[in-house]
C-alpha cells in the first residue's frame, strides 16, 4: 500500500499543518506515502526537513498538461490511494485518473464546498471511494445539506496533533509578562465565523463589575478581505478603554505561548473540528468555549462531571460568556491547585484521543477498508 497526499501550496493552514505532522511521522507510519503539491510556501522548508518524498507538479503547466502530469506521477510512483485534502482537488483527480486503478479519498476540512454547483458535488461524491469528515457534526452537515445517503462512504476521522511541540520552552510575550495578573488568550484569525467581538463585549462587562486584574490577548491575523472584523474589535476596545486587551496578530510560536498562559477563551460559529481548543486543553489550560455543536463534541473527553477544565457558555450570549469568564478568573485566583489537577486530567485525555499517531492509525484503518 502506497499513499499520495495531494495538496495545493505548502503554506500554513489547517490541512497543510496536519499533513506536515503526518510527514514528520513517516518512519513510524504503518504505510508508505509521498506528498504531491502545486506550489511552495512558508512551510516548504519544514516539509523538506520531514524527510518525506515531495513531488512538485506546478499548475502553471495548463489544465491538460497538469492533469496528465498528475496521472503520470501517480502511476510511476505505483500509488494505491491518493488522498485529496479538498473537494476541488478531487475534481482534478477525477479527470486525471480516469480508467486508472488508483483509489481516491477526499477529506472535507471545512464548509467551503457545501454550496458548490450540483454537478461538482456529484463528481466529487462519485469519484471518492471514501469521504473523510473531521467530526460527526461535519458529517451530519454534509449528509443533510447535500442530501447524501447515510452509507459507509462518509467516515469520521478526527484530526491529529503533534503534541511534542508543547515540550519546547515557553515563550515570553511582553503583553503577558506580569505574572501577578491572570493571563488569558484566544487563538483564531479574524474571519467569518469567529466571534472575537463577543469576547470584547464580555470583557467590557467584567470591567463594569470591577474585574480588571487580568490581561487578554487575541492571536490571529487581520484578514484583508474582511478587515472590519478586526478593526471593529480594536475600535470597541479603544472606545471602551479596555487597556487589558492586546492584539498580537499572527504568530508562529502559539504552542509555546500557550504554556505561559493561565486560561483560554474561544468563541466560534464556523469550526468543523477546533484545533485551537484541543491544543489549549493539551497545553494544560482551562478553557471557556461557546456551546457550538462541534465544540461540545470535540471537548467530550470522557471527563468526570466534577472536572472544571472545560466550561461552556451559550453561543452569542455575551452575558453568559462574561459569567463563565468571571467564574474561571475566580477559580484561578482561589482554587488554582485543584484546577491544575483537572486541567492535567483533561490534557492527558486530549493527548490520547487526538494525538497524531492516533490519527495515522485511524487513517490506516480507512485505507485498509477500501
Amino acid at each position: 500500500m502506497k499513499i499520495a497526499y495531494f495538496i495545493g501550496a505548502l503554506n500554513r493552514g489547517g490541512a497543510e499543518s496536519l499533513i506536515l505532522d503526518i510527514c514528520r511521522q513517516h518512519k513510524q507510519a504503518p504505510f508508505e506515502f509521498v506528498c504531491v503539491y502545486r506550489h511552495n510556501g512558508n512551510l516548504s522548508e519544514a516539509f523538506k526537513a520531514s524527510g518525506t518524498l515531495l513531488i512538485n507538479i506546478p499548475k502553471s503547466l495548463g489544465f491538460i498538461r497538469y492533469i496528465l502530469a498528475i496521472r503520470k506521477v501517480l502511476l510511476q510512483e505505483h500509488i494505491t490511494i491518493v488522498h485529496s485534502q479538498t473537494p476541488s482537488n478531487t475534481l482534478l483527480l477525477a479527470f486525471a485518473l480516469l480508467g486508472a486503478d488508483i483509489k481516491i479519498i477526499t477529506t472535507f476540512h471545512g464548509h467551503l464546498f457545501a454550496d458548490a454547483a450540483w454537478w461538482k458535488r456529484k463528481i466529487v461524491y462519485a469519484a471518492s471511494d471514501k469521504i473523510i469528515c473531521v467530526s460527526e457534526y461535519q458529517k451530519r452537515y454534509y449528509e443533510q445539506n447535500w442530501g447524501l445517503p447515510k452509507d459507509n462512504k462518509l467516515r469520521v476521522v478526527y484530526n491529529g496533533i503533534d503534541f511534542t511541540k508543547f515540550n519546547q520552552k515557553s515563550e515570553r510575550v511582553r503583553e503577558l509578562e506580569n505574572e501577578d495578573r491572570i493571563r488569558l488568550c484566544m487563538v483564531g484569525n479574524f474571519i467569518k465565523g469567529r466571534s472575537q467581538y463577543i469576547i470584547c463585549e464580555a470583557i467590557d462587562q467584567l470591567k463594569k463589575q470591577g474585574i480588571t486584574d487580568f490581561d487578554f490577548c487575541f492571536i490571529g491575523r487581520r484578514d484583508e478581505a474582511e478587515s472590519w472584523r478586526y478593526d471593529d474589535c480594536v475600535k470597541y476596545c479603544e472606545e471602551n478603554q479596555l487597556i487589558n486587551i492586546h492584539f498580537l496578530g499572527s504568530r508562529e510560536d502559539v504552542p509555546t505561548i500557550l504554556k505561559s498562559l493561565d486560561g483560554f477563551i474561544y468563541s466560534t460559529e464556523h469550526d468543523t473540528f477546533g484545533i485551537a481548543i484541543v491544543e489549549a486543553v493539551a497545553a494544560g489550560l482551562p478553557v471557556v468555549v461557546n456551546d457550538w455543536p462541534v465544540m461540545t463534541e470535540i471537548c467530550n473527553l470522557g471527563l468526570p462531571k466534577s472536572n472544571r477544565a472545560i466550561r461552556f457558555f451559550k453561543t452569542d450570549d455575551v452575558d453568559d460568556c462574561a459569567k463563565q469568564m468571571k467564574n474561571l478568573i475566580s477559580e484561578l485566583q482561589n482554587h488554582g491547585d485543584q484546577l491544575k489537577k483537572d486541567c492535567q486530567q483533561a490534557a492527558e485525555a486530549a493527548n490520547q484521543k487526538y494525538s497524531i499517531q492516533k490519527h495515522i492509525d485511524n487513517l490506516y484503518a480507512v485505507y485498509q477498508n477500501i
